[in-house]
């Protein structure tokens, strides 16, 4: 890092949180992408802005404490990252997976704040979750153990305060049961967790959104950047989950030709393209490996334990999970032709892949960014509950492609401001550092 302030406040941040990986990354990341706004202005220094911003508001942990079927108590790790509320309520999602640790929630808790600053909607950042896994649980299960979750979450949490959603292993099954439960213990019907069902205040559109939203920044970066479209273009997309789904459905509606998918078994590949509504039966109505698909179609090849990338594409979008795409993998994709990276995922590229893409002079999109789409319809959904309104899909989708669509210009507006040319990645970590930052200095110290 050149600037001694943001070099001080990291090696700060390293010796306070050893052996939180995730977090160190994502606020190194950070750090070294904003050192033209540090240099221009003494305030933020003066003010602590960047050691106020890497610490928490608060880290709430919490136990767990639920009924099996057998009858039998278990316990599990609950956890809220209240990160940033200067510019709107704590909002981010909820995730339930045995791979969750306070260094993964903290850098996702970290990322929210500067991902929602872009939506242009009044939101902070927080993040949290369980190291429950809802895989091979029974229906009675999962809705015990988020009853359970609940009945701890529920003092932290409030419309005006900090609005929950989904994430990893949290779909509407699970958001259903917690909003449930909240409404029990507080007597009221008001707009604290997103993705809700479309029953008791939920939006259309929410399902789809982070999947389209990618879609349409990505169609956006090809239209301003490069002069051209999804039209005709190979496009590779890892996972198979809700993210992945819905950019493959949009990625095809605007032209593009998908031919791989993944889960944590391997990938699938198509010549023919791939078959949508088969993967959505297999993944969402019968749960199945994604290795089920090769047993449909004929021409269709799984390989198992291997990545997606190795295959040639014209856009990668990476939609699985953190770090996925390694130094390795970016390698391939250059050497194959790639000519933009887009993040559907949280942080999915690793720094030495971020690098090895930028080097290539390859279009490289942010996830803070680029997967923006599913807070902000959850943004969306606050705006109708508290307006006890439903917008029709219409509505709501042409206010996300609005946003996706602003998201680009921001960025591309604030990397050209500090004399940078057209780069995506620190243009969207300017435009969300300052927002944030001159909201910190006006309210002063707090």
């Amino acid at each position: 890092m050149k600037s001694t302030y943001a070099q001080r406040v990291y090696d700060d941040v390293a010796g306070r949180n050893p052996g939180e990986p995730e977090f160190l990354q994502a606020v190194k990341e950070v750090l070294t992408s904003i050192e033209p706004a540090l240099e221009g202005n003494p305030k933020f220094e003066d003010h602590a802005i960047l050691e106020r911003m890497v610490e928490p508001d608060r880290m709430i942990k919490f136990r767990i404490a639920w009924v099996d079927d057998q009858g039998k108590t278990q316990v599990n790790r609950g956890y809220r990252v209240e990160f940033n509320n200067a510019i709107g309520p704590y909002k981010g999602g909820l995730r339930f997976h045995s791979s969750v640790t306070q260094s993964i929630l903290k850098f996702l808790g970290f990322e929210q704040v500067f991902k929602n600053a872009l939506t242009g909607l009044w939101m902070g950042g927080g993040k949290g979750g369980s190291d429950f896994d809802t895989h091979g649980k029974s229906e009675g299960e999962v809705m015990r153990f988020c009853q359970a979750f609940m009945t701890e979450l529920y003092r932290h949490i409030g419309p005006n305060t900090d609005i929950p959603a989904g994430d990893i292993g949290v779909g509407g099954r699970e958001v259903g049961y917690m909003y449930g439960q909240y409404k029990r213990i507080m007597n009221e019907f008001t707009g604290v967790l997103t993705g809700k069902g479309l029953a008791f205040g939920g939006s259309l559109g929410r399902t789809e959104a982070t999947g389209y939203g990618l879609c349409y920044y990505t169609d956006e970066v090809l239209k301003t950047m490069m002069n051209d479209s999804f039209e005709g273009k190979i496009v590779s997309i890892s996972g198979s989950g809700n993210v992945s789904i819905y950019a493959a459905e949009k990625t095809l509606e605007l032209g593009g030709i998908v031919q791989v998918m993944s889960d944590s078994s391997g990938y699938i590949y198509d010549p023919d393209g791939i078959n949508l509504d088969l993967v959505k039966d297999i993944k969402l109505v019968r749960r199945e490996r994604i290795s089920a698909y090769a047993d449909t179609r004929k021409k269709a090849e799984f390989s198992a334990n291997k990545k997606v990338w190795e295959r040639p594409c014209d856009i990668a979008l990476p939609c699985a999970t953190q770090n996925e795409l390694e130094e390795t993998d970016a390698k391939q994709l250059i050497s194959n032709g790639v000519k933009l990276v887009a993040e559907g995922a949280n942080m999915p590229t690793t720094p030495e892949a971020i690098e090895a893409l930028r080097t290539a002079k390859v279009v490289y999109a942010p996830g803070k960014a680029s997967n923006a789409g599913g807070v902000a319809v959850s943004g969306l959904e606050m705006t109708q509950d508290s307006q006890r309104l439903a917008w029709t899909f219409e509505e709501t989708d042409a206010r996300l492609q609005r946003i996706m669509k602003d998201i680009v210009a921001q960025s591309l507006s604030a990397s050209n401001q500090y004399g940078l040319g057209n780069d995506l990645l620190l243009g969207a970590n300017l435009a969300g550092f300052v927002k944030v930052a001159n909201a910190m200095v006006d309210q002063g110290i707090f």
